[in-house]
């Protein structure tokens, strides 16, 4: 078993926001999961990732519940589910130990969101010497404010302000920032073999 799928964060958390009516792909976990069908088709591990923060009364606090994955997304026994506290799923985690353990030299990486946690694990496993394959279509973002934009505006505000970096923007940065240089970024259809329509 030399590879790994990496599914991070494509939890209830996000969909709990009011921001989640702006995500990218709202269907990210129906991505996730051909993703996780095609892994276990090919003896791969599949390595789920959520993320947590305890004690903050947020979406990400446990004590709310909304820590756990979308549905349609299920661990298979044997398949580990870790908890990270960090942005990158392996500073916080055993990940490491464990893909080591199991003689996993590549990973796969997919989830949310795309420049943040996604992004963050996949340079980070670059510079641990993994080779690192991004699936680009199987993550999800959300447009990000400008960082002097006020706190709690609403949807059509953070849409309406030119400031705002656009989620077509922030996925095409995130390809050229990682392209030929932390991973190789692929489609799901490209991974999966399916056939590509026109």
């Amino acid at each position: 078993m030399s590879r790994a799928l990496l599914v991070i964060d494509v939890q209830e958390s996000f969909r709990q926001r009011p921001s989640w009516e702006l995500i990218s792909d709202p269907d990210v976990a129906g991505k996730a999961a051909r993703l996780v069908d095609h892994a276990r088709a090919q003896g791969d591990l599949v390595v789920w990732v959520l993320h947590s923060e305890p004690g903050t009364g947020t979406v990400f606090d446990p004590e709310l519940g909304h820590v756990r994955l979308q549905p349609g997304l299920d661990p298979r026994p044997g398949e580990p589910v870790l908890t990270k506290t960090s942005h990158n799923a392996f500073t916080t985690t055993g990940l490491q130990q464990l893909l080591t353990e199991r003689g996993v030299r590549e990973v796969v990486v997919s989830g949310i969101r795309t420049e943040q946690c996604c992004e963050t694990t996949a340079r980070l496993a670059s510079d641990l010497g993994y080779r690192v394959t991004f699936v680009i279509d199987a993550t999800a973002t959300n447009p990000i404010e400008h960082p002097e934009a006020p706190p709690g505006r609403s949807n059509a505000d953070i849409l309406a302000d030119p400031r705002t970096l656009g989620v077509e923007e922030i996925m095409t940065r995130t390809e050229y920032a990682l392209a030929g240089r932390f991973a190789t970024v692929v489609r799901v259809d490209e991974l999966t073999g399916a056939p590509v329509t026109a």
